[in-house]
């Protein structure tokens, strides 16, 4: 079981801003806040994100660099991938895969890919049937 896990983001008010309504609708609760950082729990694991240093943004995320490629989540369903992407799209936030959307996993992998304000990729799956 993952206990937590922290992210160093390069905008923490954007950050919030994409992430909470997100987290919220995955059932996350807000868990912790303070100047540089803000935290989601849901059960005993939590994502936490923190602002990163101004000495430390000379070299920008890139998901294919050694490190975070992509963090995915659970779906309730097929139907709760669809009210995602409906919401993402409604918030401007593009969709990954467009033209394989919603089964760029494969023909057995019902999800959605999109990108955070730092580029991480984000998936959301819909459980297997």
């Amino acid at each position: 079981m993952l206990h937590h896990i922290e992210i160093y983001v390069s905008n923490l008010s954007k950050t919030i801003e994409f992430w909470g309504w997100f987290l919220k609708e995955l059932g996350y609760m807000q868990y912790q806040k303070w100047d540089h950082g803000i935290s989601w729990k849901f059960g005993e694991t939590y994502i936490v994100f923190v602002q990163t240093e101004e000495r430390f943004m000379d070299i920008a995320y890139h998901r294919c660099r050694v490190g975070l490629n992509h963090l995915a989540f659970h779906a309730k369903s097929k139907e709760h991938v669809d009210a995602i992407t409906v919401i993402l799209k409604e918030k401007g936030i593009p969709i990954l895969y467009q033209d394989r959307h919603p089964y760029a996993g494969g023909k057995d992998y019902y999800a959605v890919f999109f990108e955070d304000p730092d580029r991480i990729k984000v998936e959301i799956v819909a459980p297997s049937e």
